[in-house]
């Protein structure tokens, strides 16, 4: 079953699909050479786990992608003070706990078909990493068959400068800096060592 079905599963097994997504970033993390983790700091996961929030069906949408007409390229800081070009692809429009929210929905290049969709909430540089979460939509996972995109704020990830300063990422533009907490997908990393 892939990302198109998951608006067919009933909730018990949505959050079980998660979950077994999070287990297996986890494994991800302590076990692999491609992990951001410092190595240095990876024993010291054994047994233990990245922190979420619940998983919560209600900050899960099926949304309509607005497309802009004019797609403008904008210029992202990151955090090794390099910038990044990305054309601003369009928009999804939802409501959390009565609050409308816009995310702007980034490409890298006009070929490109996945779109990235960065966020800093109310809980960023509190429960969640400072800088913001990244969620990363691919046609193929994350679109149903009626061209909508399931946008799963459970899914939200850190980006790997969370774990380590050997990583460059991009800032999340103030466009997509959300006026209500978004109490879904991952946490602060509680791990990292001083």
């Amino acid at each position: 079953m892939n990302e198109r079905d998951e608006f067919a599963l009933d909730i018990s097994e949505w959050k079980s699909r998660l979950e077994r997504e999070r287990e297996e970033k986890n494994r991800f993390f302590i076990l692999d050479p491609r992990s951001p983790i410092p190595r240095e700091e990876r024993s010291g996961l054994v047994g233990k786990s990245l922190s979420y929030f619940p998983s919560d069906p209600n900050l899960r949408f099926e949304l309509t992608l607005d497309e802009h007409k004019k797609k403008k390229k904008i210029i992202v800081a990151t955090s090794k003070d390099e910038d990044r070009e990305f054309i601003r692809w369009g928009e999804f429009r939802f409501e959390v706990n009565g609050n409308q929210c816009v995310l702007q929905a980034y490409k890298s290049g006009r070929e490109e078909e996945r779109l990235w969709v960065p966020f800093r909430d109310k809980t960023s540089g509190k429960e969640t990493y400072g800088a913001g979460r990244y969620l990363d939509l691919e046609p193929e996972r994350h679109r149903t068959t009626e061209g909508k995109w399931i946008l799963d704020l459970n899914r939200g990830y850190n980006p790997w400068c969370a774990y380590s300063e050997a990583y460059t990422c991009p800032f999340i533009p103030p466009e997509n800096w959300l006026e209500v907490p978004i109490r879904a997908g991952e946490k602060s990393y509680p791990f990292k060592v001083k």
